[in-house]
């Protein structure tokens, strides 16, 4: 099975898997099989900072070797009706789990670009596919991300109140990045130029690659 909470056994589908470093086992029949446990790049920080214009060109660098994804492209329907808080948290986040854990059966891991932090990953049961998840977070000067923002077309909806929530995560990465459980990675993008970004972001990658 590509969908990693069925038991190709007995076909239960299972909310909590249990794993050993590679192996899956069903808590149901006991049945156990291998898999891929590969680590996951989450490539975060909130809209302006750069995730947007730096994901297609570190796709492009590390073609072969990796999966860039863009997480928005799930933040719809019921996924989105799914998560009260308004963040993503439960199924939007869980979903996302499962479906890079699915690509990594491919033996490439996952670059999952989107606004996103440890304590919405590191708790659900779906982390115990990976082998480690690593942050980079892209940050910018509040005057320079508010500038981008209000930049923006007007399909995308940046008001005032939103663009003051983003600032908000901003600032609370720059301050707490360090304190995290695991630690984020920062990346200030008020003054580097794009190639800086994409060679920053490839580099990160590329270090901790598996052998």
């Amino acid at each position: 099975m590509l969908d990693l909470k069925i038991c190709p056994g007995c076909g239960d589908r299972g909310d909590h898997p249990v794993t050993g470093t590679t192996r899956l086992r069903c808590d149901r029949c006991g049945h156990r099989w291998t898999f891929r446990r590969l680590p996951l790049f989450a490539l975060t920080g909130p809209s302006g900072a750069g995730k947007s214009t730096v994901g297609p060109r570190l796709a492009a660098r590390l073609s072969g070797r990796v999966v860039a994804l863009e997480q928005d492209v799930l933040w719809t329907g019921v996924l989105r009706e799914n998560s009260p808080d308004g963040y993503g948290h439960g199924a939007f986040r869980a979903t996302w789990l499962r479906m890079a854990a699915m690509i990594h059966q491919s033996a490439r891991p996952v670059v999952l670009c989107g606004t996103v932090a440890p304590p919405e990953f590191e708790p659900l049961p779906e982390r115990a596919y990976f082998d480690g998840i690593h942050y980079l977070a892209f940050v910018a000067e509040p005057e320079a991300l508010a500038e981008r923002l209000r930049a923006r077309p007007a399909w995308r909806e940046w008001d005032e109140p939103r663009i003051a929530e983003m600032l908000e995560f901003n600032e609370w990465l720059r301050e707490s990045a360090a304190k995290l459980d695991p630690p984020v990675e920062l990346f200030d993008t008020t003054n580097a130029t794009i190639d800086e970004a994409v060679n920053h972001a490839c580099t990160w990658v590329e270090k901790r690659l598996p052998a």
